[in-house]
């Protein structure tokens, strides 16, 4: 079965719960080209998935699947940017995977969006295979991090799904050659290189450093399936001008404001 078959077909897994209207809040990405729902208290999207979508090289045409897609923030903006991607979407929590489904209708965009655990993927998703694979894993293992009160919040930052699980899955979605892009805590970067051994070639790492001088706090991972090129650290992508912030408005620099607020790709540097 294609992701394009599967797309058409039924959405798995739909439990009828969903956030209650006044609960939610809308907000502009990319400089309000996409719209999007977000929970008052919960998981609020911040750049992190913004960054995410510029960093995927897709072309019109092309199967995108993302693992635990929340409300859908980055594929939306994948999408704002490339027409014609053929989009889907797997969410563990049920108010969650309503949330996609309802920011999609409110942009304009199709995606097939199945309500489940991504270790556990229905056989009709287990059945495609995607050119590109995303994912926004939470940032800390489960137990790690001060609990949230917000149960959503709560799995979206510490899930108890090791990052072997989201590697090994992706791995398994993609078609040859296909390429899986992921942002984690640079700390977890370990995790996520021994996680892609022996499944993925062709690694990438781009170092995400809020200012000059700073050590980086997130990395983005690029891999391949069927990758057979050396292993690349690039230098940082630095996201602010400045060495600290200085006054009360943003501090972007033009290439960083030219992703978030304008849907630009994030070219990744070339090392000399």
């Amino acid at each position: 079965m294609s992701a394009s078959d599967f797309q058409s077909s039924k959405t798995t897994g739909q439990s009828g719960r969903r956030f209650a209207q006044e609960a939610l809040t809308q907000d502009d990405f990319l400089g309000g080209q996409v719209q999007i729902w977000q929970p008052r208290q919960g998981y609020r999207a911040g750049v992190d998935p913004v960054l995410l979508a510029a960093a995927i090289p897709a072309q019109a045409g092309e199967r995108v699947l993302e693992l635990g897609c929340g409300g859908g923030q980055a594929l939306l903006c994948l999408a704002a940017r490339v027409p014609g991607l053929v989009l889907t979407g797997v969410e563990l929590q049920a108010e969650y995977a309503d949330l996609a489904r309802r920011n999609a209708a409110q942009n304009g965009q199709e995606i097939a969006v199945i309500e489940g655990d991504l270790a556990a993927l229905p056989a009709e998703l287990r059945q495609c295979q995607f050119d590109h694979v995303l994912a926004n894993p939470p940032y800390y293992r489960a137990g790690a991090h001060s609990p949230a009160e917000d149960v959503g919040r709560q799995i979206a930052l510490g899930g108890d799904t090791p990052l072997e699980c989201w590697v090994e899955t992706a791995a398994k979605r993609l078609g040859h050659k296909g390429y899986l892009h992921m942002i984690q805590r640079a700390d977890r970067l370990p995790e996520m290189l021994t996680a892609s051994t022996g499944v993925l070639g062709s690694i990438e790492v781009l170092p995400l450093a809020a200012r000059a001088g700073r050590a980086a706090e997130l990395v983005l991972l690029r891999a391949r399936k069927g990758g057979r090129a050396d292993f690349r650290l690039h230098a940082p992508l630095i996201l602010h001008e400045g060495l600290r912030h200085l006054k009360d408005e943003e501090s972007y620099r033009p290439e960083i404001s030219a992703i978030l607020r304008r849907g630009a790709a994030l070219s990744w540097p070339v090392p000399k």
